[in-house]
């Protein structure tokens, strides 16, 4: 099945994707398969049908849309298990996931229940992932289905940049967020990584506008561009300050913390250029503010170099990078959300066992009630834990981000029937 899909899927748009895994699947003996995609809140999960300018249309007797919270479907997705959709057992709700970023879920019914059923569904389910990935940035219908509403011009730009939300390896596991995700204007995350080390970084830009947006794009795209040369720390946040000056002169600023983890030694590194210190969740108990000189923000001309901060890790330990929208948006009664709420509510969820970006959806979910759905300020969270010198369990590691349960190497494709 598996490589009958890939066949099928090289001259395939994004629309045609639902059809060419149906298709296959039947020839497999799987009589229905269907895609449900996440929305870009993580709210609702929504039919792929390949019908109509959203691919979202035409969807009969079908369930047009799932809700996240509070159902049977939603939990599959919350937690990266493979569930029935019934006791009757026949039909499954599986995780379809493009490495550790959560894309969406699959309905698949099942013919029979031999051994390999959920070994072949968690194949299936990754490969679609990898389909719809690579061809969702060629299609305006995925963009439209995922949008619950209208997204202004900052937030396309600020989108269309950032990294996958979540990603992990035998050793580290990063996972980000931004809100309010129609109208982010001036913040951004980054992350990457090269040989032994994780390369990270968060902008809040002046503003809350599109002006606010082109700032943070020039930021973030001046970090990229100092880090491929192989520029330390320090000549990258002075390459981005030349970038933000050369362009704006001094009208528009950004600040933020760029850091750099060895993930042999857990040796973090790092300088802030007017934002707020990171923050380490520490044995899932306490959190511990870092402590560094902060340069003026970036964008200002001012010629004052950066401190260069360090920090050892221990195993386990959580890193939080955060803007201000977290921490000092007030609700309507004129109450900030702090930062003690912020890490006493990853702290919980840590105990709970939950999956890195569940916790994260799940923040996002509280702050937004905490200030009754409406933010004042963009609000960004990037977290990484790093597990130590040594590989995760066997295991650990998927658990952390939402993996389905035995993943492993791909099995040969059966006979069609």
């Amino acid at each position: 099945m598996l490589g009958g899909l890939i066949s099928a899927s090289h001259l395939s748009t994004l629309t045609q994707v639902p059809g060419v895994v149906s298709e296959q699947a039947r020839r497999y003996g799987w009589p229905e398969v269907l895609l449900y995609v996440s929305d870009i809140q993580q709210t609702v999960l929504t039919l792929m049908t390949g019908e109509g300018m959203d691919g979202g249309s035409m969807t009969g007797d079908l369930p047009a849309e799932l809700q996240i919270d509070g159902t049977a479907p939603g939990r599959a997705f919350q937690l990266g298990e493979i569930l029935p959709t019934s006791a009757s057992g026949g039909q499954w709700w599986v995780p379809v996931l493009n490495g550790t970023e959560r894309i969406g879920l699959m309905r698949i019914t099942t013919s029979d229940a031999d051994e390999g059923f959920m070994e072949d569904m968690r194949d299936l389910a990754g490969l679609v992932a990898l389909l719809v990935v690579t061809k969702r940035g060629t299609s305006d219908a995925y963009a439209r289905l995922v949008r619950r509403r209208r997204m202004n011009v900052a937030a396309e730009m600020e989108w269309r940049l950032m990294p996958p939300r979540t990603f992990a390896t035998d050793r580290v596991v990063v996972s980000a967020l931004m809100e309010p995700a129609y109208e982010v204007s001036g913040d951004a995350f980054d992350y990457a990584f090269s040989s032994d080390v994780a390369h990270l970084c968060i902008i809040d830009a002046m503003g809350h506008d599109t002006a606010a947006g082109l700032t943070a794009n020039l930021a973030v795209a001046a970090c990229r561009n100092h880090r491929r040369q192989g520029s330390d720390l320090l000549e990258t946040a002075n390459g981005m300050e030349k970038a933000l000056v050369d362009q704006f002169e001094d009208s528009s600023y950004a600040t933020g913390v760029l850091a750099d983890l060895d993930l042999g030694t857990g040796l973090l590194t790092w300088i802030s250029r007017g934002h707020y210190p990171p923050v380490v969740i520490r044995g899932g108990r306490f959190a511990v503010p870092l402590e560094c000189p902060p340069a003026p923000p970036m964008g200002t001309g001012l010629g004052i170099n950066p401190s260069l901060c360090r920090e050892q890790l221990e195993p386990g330990d959580r890193l939080l990078l955060y803007t201000d929208g977290i921490t000092e948006a007030r609700n309507p009664d004129g109450e900030e959300f702090g930062l003690d709420r912020f890490t006493d509510f990853l702290i919980r969820h840590h105990a709970d066992g939950l999956p890195v970006p569940e916790t994260l959806r799940r923040l996002v979910r509280h702050h937004l009630d905490y200030h009754r759905g409406r933010l004042s300020d963009d609000a960004t969270v990037l977290v990484l834990e790093w597990h130590g010198p040594r590989p995760y369990p066997p295991g650990q590691a998927e658990a952390l981000v939402g993996l389905p349960a035995g993943s492993a190497p791909a099995r040969l494709d059966r006979p069609s029937r």
